[in-house]
């Protein structure tokens, strides 16, 4: 069922329950109001009553003729709304209003009255009456005045009201219902035309936008967070759209020059040797294929938020060692010296391989651009204490360090530095973005300076073992 509907059957139902909760409380009020009236009235009348009695003779009785049945009493006098009567304590009728009639009140009920007010209803020829029966003095003797009235006027008051809220209650209630569909409909109209705009937006568009009304209410927010995901969905598509053409670029280079050197090699003619350099050379195009597939696979899990890490307890010194250890014949034939220090006994919950993964590409880089007989520090710290420690691993070479344009995109997909010099050295440029997406991983964070004194310097910083509370190293 629409909103619309089920607003306005909500609203058609809480009106209903309200109408007819109003015109109970109303029917209960207006009766009791009529009520507390005619019980004034009575009163007033009582003490008249007993004011004549107490100042007068005592008056002779009555004749009457006594009725059984419940305080019930027969009268003579159908036309009368109004009914006195003046008892002894035996249930003698000593004074009537009207003609003869049995006693207005008998038994235990005058009992009551004669020690003090009794109020109470009796019926008389069918019609019911308000009684209220005193006691009063006459001469030396006590004697109970009884007075009654109709409550025929509030009985028909009641029945009348009932009948107007039946009446004109439902017709109410399906008015209201129907101003609330209208008002619903309204007040939906604006999200409508959101979802027909929405509808309309697809990835063909992505620079398309919702307008934002200037009510500035509910509806100008949903129409502004709304603007605010087609702005993220666009950046990620766009994000898309680039990392697509450029790995496209990227598998291009080497998969067109395997398919020359395979060309070359089934040319009739070739040397031995000839074949061999051409499957060399293949080979060599082929580990790049795979390195570039492998890296962005990883960029692709760490995008989707898949968990790409092994994590276990660590030494990362140890890590540290064997990069350096690896990268040391590299090293020496550019004539570049890698020096280690760091605290040996720093641990961390890290995944080993990944981590290894991200000192390569970090040492990769620098071994790239430092001049020979350059120098590259690997060092190892840790700062703050308890759960703010981190692990700081830095690598840093004494070379021409980051243009400083390359700075802030320094940790972006395929951008490089030097272009030119990166596709020829075989660089993909993505080393720096699978540091920063490992470090993210292990909940810590990448950032690439040039530090006082020349150079690049690249840090990463990961929590430390909070078990660890040792002193605090520079990294």
């Amino acid at each position: 069922m629409p909103l619309r509907w089920r607003l306005a059957l909500l609203f058609t139902l809480g009106a209903a329950i309200l109408i007819g909760g109003v015109a109970l409380l109303f029917r209960q009020q207006l009766a009791a109001g009529m009520n507390s009236s005619l019980d004034d009235t009575l009163r007033a009348r009582a003490d008249a009553q007993v004011a004549r009695l107490a100042s007068s003779t005592p008056p002779p009785p009555a004749p009457f003729r006594e009725h059984e049945g419940n305080g019930r009493a027969e009268t003579s006098d159908p036309g009368s709304d109004d009914v006195t009567q003046v008892l002894s304590t035996s249930g003698k009728v000593l004074e009537n209003s009207g003609d003869s009639r049995g006693p207005l009140a008998s038994g235990t009920r005058l009992r009551d009255a004669a020690k003090g007010s009794e109020q109470f209803t009796a019926v008389i020829e069918g019609q019911r009456y308000r009684m209220l029966g005193v006691p009063a003095r006459n001469g030396d003797r006590t004697v109970v005045v009884v007075v009654g009235a109709s409550t025929q006027i509030v009985e028909a008051t009641k029945a009348r009201t009932g009948k107007i809220f039946l009446t004109a209650g439902p017709p109410a209630a399906a008015l209201m219902g129907f101003a609330a569909y209208l008002l619903a409909g309204a007040a939906l109209r604006p999200v409508e035309r959101l979802r027909r705009r929405l509808a309309d937006i697809s990835e063909h568009d992505i620079d398309a936008r919702l307008r934002v009304p200037g009510t500035r209410d509910e509806i100008a927010t949903l129409a502004t967070t709304m603007n605010t995901v087609l702005d993220r969905l666009a950046r990620a598509l766009a994000r898309e759209r680039g990392f697509v053409a450029d790995a496209g670029h990227e598998l291009r280079t080497p998969l067109t020059t395997l398919k020359a050197e395979l060309e070359l090699a089934q040319q009739p003619g070739r040397s031995r040797q000839a074949l061999a350099a051409a499957v060399d050379a293949a080979a060599q195009d082929t580990d790049r294929l795979i390195r570039l597939a492998e890296d962005l696979l990883l960029l692709a899990r760490a995008d989707e938020g898949h968990a790409f890490l092994r994590p276990r307890p660590m030494t990362p010194h140890d890590v540290l060692a064997a990069a350096v250890r690896s990268a040391s014949a590299r090293a020496a034939a550019h004539r570049v010296t890698l020096r280690l220090s760091g605290d040996e006994h720093l641990r961390l919950t890290a995944d080993p391989d990944r981590l290894r993964q991200a000192i390569d590409n970090l040492l990769d880089n620098a071994l790239r651009y430092s001049p020979p007989g350059g120098v590259i520090d690997v060092g190892l710290g840790r700062h703050g204490r308890h759960r703010r420690a981190v692990a700081v691993i830095e690598v840093r070479d004494h070379g021409p360090g980051f243009p400083p344009e390359f700075l802030p995109v320094a940790f972006e997909r395929f951008r490089r530095a030097d272009t030119a010099r990166s596709r020829a050295d075989g660089g993909t440029g993505l080393g720096l973005a699978i540091v920063r997406s490992i470090a993210h991983a292990h909940g810590g964070r990448a950032v690439a300076d040039n530090p006082p004194g020349g150079g690049a310097r690249v840090r990463l910083e990961l929590p430390a073992t909070p078990a660890q509370d040792g002193p605090a190293h520079d990294g």
